[in-house]
């Protein structure tokens, strides 16, 4: 009886430890955990008008980038991508011209060409999501942050920048046969790079015969 008994109030123990270790937080209390004194939407205003647009500058051609990583992956890897954690995915930011080939419900195909190659890729126009647009210039800092969701907020609100500011006027106006200059992210797996189906989250979207 008395080891029935010494059991139980283990058991109890051990229960009321249980409960005490495990809590849960209304979802208006986790939101209020972001730093009330940032403004991502700012940040990211900021960020795209004053250092993303003019980093532009140094975007790798999609073509030579293609061919730098079939001579040398690692060292290619090395010199033009960017990334803010550990790991094989990595980003670009590159830059491109040529001719629109299909516009498509989600994206629109182009023939990026150079006086030597020409390489198919897709431009991003429905689903604009992740980080490229953030982490492919190497400019933001993780440490400027005092957590992690004020660091997605960023990213959201730049993707939000593109859906609003820079597909909707090319989309209205871009047809097949049009030449197109883009700049843009991509995202690739250092380990496994994937270049035959390249998309590019798009940051500038320029028709050059219109």
């Amino acid at each position: 009886m008395k080891k029935k008994l010494k059991y139980t109030i283990l058991i109890v123990a051990l229960l009321v430890v249980a409960y005490n270790s495990v809590y849960f937080k209304k979802l208006t209390e986790v939101k209020a955990s972001v730093s009330k004194d940032f403004d991502a939407k700012s940040y990211a205003t900021k960020y795209f008008n004053t250092k993303l647009i003019p980093a532009l500058s140094k975007a790798v051609e999609i073509n030579q980038l293609t061919v730098l990583l079939q001579k040398d992956k690692e060292k290619t890897f090395d010199k033009y991508s960017h990334a803010l954690g550990i790991g094989n995915i990595r980003f670009f930011l590159v830059k491109g011209e040529g001719e629109i080939t299909a516009i498509n419900e989600n994206d629109v195909s182009v023939l990026a060409k150079t006086d030597s190659s020409e390489r198919k890729v897709q431009i991003a126009t429905e689903f604009v999501f992740g980080n490229a647009i953030r982490d492919a210039s190497g400019l933001i800092d993780i440490n400027e942050f005092k957590n992690t969701m004020d660091f997605n907020n960023v990213s959201a609100e730049l993707n939000k920048i593109v859906r609003s500011k820079v597909i909707p006027p090319f989309k209205a106006n871009a047809k097949k046969g049009d030449k197109v200059q883009f700049f843009g992210a991509i995202e690739l797996n250092r380990e496994y790079p994937d270049l035959e189906n390249i998309e590019v989250i798009p940051v500038s979207l320029k028709l050059i015969n219109h």
